[in-house]
């Protein structure tokens, strides 16, 4: 079972010609309103790639509109959605701006997000066959706090280092590690995560490999390079991304910790996962908006 304890948002999408640099205003001929949140991002591309009823989120949302049919949308898409709370505050929102060349800059108000505590996990019971995916954008130590149950109880975590917070500390991060099986970054975040641990470099290919010292199996997402892999053994390996003309790439990386969690519950060996997650992130590119171009199990070759 995949439990993802994580973000809901609602996203407001504007496409234009270029990204708006500091003080320029740039206008765009209108917006759309679609389904995001890093969390929910990751379940719903867990589920698609899933069996049935094999993906469970834990979530805080406004007692609003956008909060009742984010969770409508989870259940629709399979995500069973008994975790997903009520808050005080207003369901997250996440303003999107898109350029011609599928590129995007987001600016996330968190709203209900903060909210979320080990609180709403209670009445789970994680096993040895659990599966938990965790992401930057709800409390850490909540996050933290639950991943420490996850493997107490023999589950597996994967933590996406996604968005890096700007202000983190060496200590926060080594407990990150420290509870993490499977540490997922872009090549950004891993330079980010490696000096903050230590380790002075500008090259992704070094960042992971340090990274994965601490224990973990570090990814580190790199686009159209693909995805590298770096166990604590020392090992590493690289599975390609197949050419494409990106659409949009709005949880493209998402969908790859979502497909990645699918192919570990579902008893894939690592290499076969990698490949499977690399396979459906590209996918995702083809479509607009983070969760419209996310692949079905039958898209993605599976039976």
């Amino acid at each position: 079972m995949i439990i993802v304890f994580g973000s809901i948002n609602i996203d407001l999408v504007a496409r234009v010609s270029s990204i708006p640099r500091p003080g320029e205003t740039v206008l765009s001929p209108g917006y759309e309103t679609l389904f995001g949140g890093k969390g929910a991002n990751q379940a719903i591309a867990a589920a698609r790639a899933s069996l049935p009823h094999r993906v469970a989120m834990a979530a805080c949302v406004g007692g609003d509109a956008f909060g009742r049919s984010a969770r409508d949308n989870l259940v629709r898409n399979d995500v069973v959605a008994d975790l997903v709370v009520d808050s005080a505050e207003p369901t997250g929102c996440a303003f999107i701006t898109v350029d011609e060349r599928g590129e995007n800059a987001i600016t996330v108000a968190s709203g209900a997000n903060a909210s979320l505590s080990e609180a709403t996990l209670r009445g789970f019971e994680a096993n040895a066959a659990t599966v938990a995916v965790f992401q930057m954008e709800v409390p850490f130590s909540a996050s933290l706090n639950v991943a420490r149950q996850v493997r107490a109880a023999g589950g597996r975590v994967i933590w996406n280092f996604a968005p890096a917070p700007t202000a983190f500390s060496t200590r926060d991060l080594s407990d990150l590690v420290d509870e993490t099986d499977i540490f997922v970054v872009n090549e950004h975040e891993a330079i980010t995560a490696a000096k903050l641990l230590g380790c002075e470099t500008d090259r992704f290919e070094d960042a992971g490999a340090y990274l994965s010292g601490s224990g973990c199996t570090c990814v580190v997402t790199a686009g159209a390079q693909g995805a590298f892999a770096f166990h604590s053994d020392g090992r590493s390996e690289i599975v390609e991304a197949p050419p494409i003309r990106p659409v949009d790439t709005t949880g493209a990386g998402d969908t790859f910790v979502g497909i990645l969690a699918s192919g570990l519950d579902e008893a894939l060996s690592f290499t076969k996962a990698l490949q499977r997650a690399c396979y459906g992130a590209s996918l995702a590119c083809l479509a607009y908006g983070a969760q419209t171009g996310m692949p079905t199990r039958a898209q993605l070759g599976v039976i």
